[in-house]
Parts: structure tokens; sequence; C-alpha cells
């Protein structure tokens, strides 16, 4: 079954989560109001709120208690997205332009700053103070893994363990959260809880490195932003990392990063992006993602045979599998 055909099976809900994301984020203020609807209508997967319904299947589905849970979740990270932007100085993402590049980067921290006010607000509708531990907890473990990826900006000398780390923090913590707290909320075994949260984290890592994978080796139509925008930034992501250890293009590649450093040039980056992809960094980069993505379907052995445990499986192979 493809992504589409799962969304299409939850489209009554998902437009009801989404419809509550814009209720959300409205506000009296013109410029807010403005800036939270123009970031919400870029759009996006959505993969969080949905794994949050799709784990609320495994307990007590009401979707009125779930959707505390996802759309809060949903407006966390559409929150980092407009302070991502703002560090990295991104002028586009989902081929629509950011919130700092159509108004500035006063304005965009402060729309973070409001989105994320607005998360917290929604969540406080739910009386379970666990769901409200565990989502404090991942709020500063997301912060940290934010501080630690501009602290290694142009790091190449960072190991495969600093990157995993990092990208825990930054990615994979949410969308382990949005499974273990749609099944918290739905009253789901501890069980169950736990396992979940295991398959959505490591999902969340071969996300994250898929995403990695596809900043060097997707078109700009298919990723929303120009291809390189990591090197860019200066965020050595595996694929480089897995390159660098090669003693025949190292030389090359850290001649062309500190280029890139200095003074970006559109043609040292293209040069970059070509030396990675004739490296062996892309396919072991993909290699990793393969064995988060088996260790999460290992996971779903552990859950009921009910019809949504297959669509978790059949998401779990699209984050593998996906160009965008």
């Amino acid at each position: 079954m493809k992504l589409l055909d799962i969304y299409a099976r939850y489209k009554k809900d998902i437009q009801y989560i989404e419809s509550e994301l814009e209720k959300n984020v409205h506000s009296d203020h013109d410029i807010l109001k403005e800036t939270s609807i123009h970031l919400l209508k870029a759009g996006g997967k959505r993969i969080r709120p949905v794994f949050v319904l799709l784990s609320g299947k495994f307990g007590n589905y009401h979707l009125e208690n779930l959707k505390n849970v996802a759309v809060a979740l949903e407006l966390i990270h559409m929150a980092t997205l407009v302070h991502d932007d703002v560090i990295d100085n991104a002028v586009t993402r989902r081929g629509e332009q950011t919130v700092m590049a159509k108004w500035d980067n006063k304005i965009a921290m402060y729309t973070g700053d409001y989105i994320f006010a607005r998360a917290l607000a929604v969540v406080t509708q739910l009386k379970d103070p666990e769901i409200h531990q565990i989502l404090s907890k991942s709020i500063v473990q997301m912060c940290i893994g934010e501080m630690e990826q501009i602290r290694d900006f142009f790091n190449t000398d960072q190991s495969i363990r600093n990157y995993l780390l990092r990208i825990r923090r930054k990615t994979a913590l949410l969308i382990a959260i949005s499974c273990q707290l749609g099944a918290l909320a739905a009253n789901a075994s501890r069980e169950e809880v736990r396992a979940l949260y295991s398959f959505g984290y490591n999902v969340g890592m071969a996300f994250q490195i898929t995403d990695d994978v596809l900043d060097l080796c997707g078109t700009e139509k298919q990723i929303g932003k120009p291809p390189g925008s990591d090197i860019k930034q200066g965020n050595i992501t595996i694929p480089m990392i897995y390159a660098l250890q090669e003693s025949d293009l190292k030389e090359s590649l850290l001649f062309l990063i500190n280029k890139i450093k200095q003074n970006e040039d559109q043609s040292d980056v293209n040069q970059f992006i070509q030396l990675i992809r004739n490296s062996a960094g892309i396919e072991k980069a993909e290699a990793l993602a393969n064995q988060y993505i088996h260790k999460a379907i290992h996971q779903l052995d552990q859950l009921p045979d009910i019809k949504t445990k297959k669509h978790l499986h059949d998401i779990a192979n699209f984050v593998l599998s996906r160009k965008y």
C-alpha cells in the first residue's frame, strides 16, 4: 500500500487535525496570523500527526484526545522549522518562500516562539502528567541537538557517533514520541507504548539519513530547496562523513569545503556534490538507513495483528524509498 492510500484511509481525521492546526495558529495580531498561516499552508507530510493517529489505534481511539497530541507535536515541528530557516539563512522550504525570506529574521523568530507557545497551550488540555514530562524533556533534547549542529558547522573531524546522537535529538526523538504519546493518550498497554516508541525512533533516524541523502541526490523540484543546502550551511551529514573516510577523495573534499566556507560559490557546491555522488558515501548512508528501518519493522512484531500494523510497516518502507 502506498503512503497516499494510507492517508486516504484516515482522510477525515487528518483533515480534522489540519483544521485544528489552522485554528490554533490563528492570532488577532495581523502579522502573526499571516506568518503562521503562510507556514501552515506551505504544507508538509504531516507524518508526526499521522503517527499519533496510527499509534492511537492500539488503544482506545478517541480523536478528541489524540488531536491534542497530534496538533501540539506538529506545531512544535513547525516552530523548529522557522527557527532553522533563520539559522540556515534559508530562502525556500517545500518550494515556498520561508517566513524569514518573505518577512525578516525578527518576524520569523517571534513567529516560531508564538507557534511553540501555541503548542504548549494545546497540550495543557491533556491531563496526563507523564505526557507533559515526556514532551518537555524532548523539547530540551531537541534544543541541545540544534545547538550541537551549530557547534559542528564545517567540522570535518566529527564522528559517525556524534552525527547519530545529533539527529537522534534533532529529528528522531519527535517522531518517536509521536508514536509513544499517541499510544499513551489512547491508554495502550505499556508493552505497546514501548514498541511504538522504538519503532518511531528507528523510523526517525532513517528519515533524517534519507533527508541528508536527498539533499545531495535530489532535485530542487523533489526536495523543495536547492540541492547542496546542507554543505552551504556548514552541515556535515552522514554521506559526507563516509566520503571523507576515503583517502583518495578526502583532500579534494576538504579543499572544496574550505572554499564553500570562505565564499559560497555554486560551482564549488556542484563539484562537491558530484564528488560525494561518486564516492561510497551515498551507498553507505542508504545502507545505514535500511538498518534502522529493519529495526523499526522488527519492533512491530510486538504489536497485535491489526490493519494499522501493516500501515506502519508501509510507512516505514516509504521513509526508506521516498524522493521528497
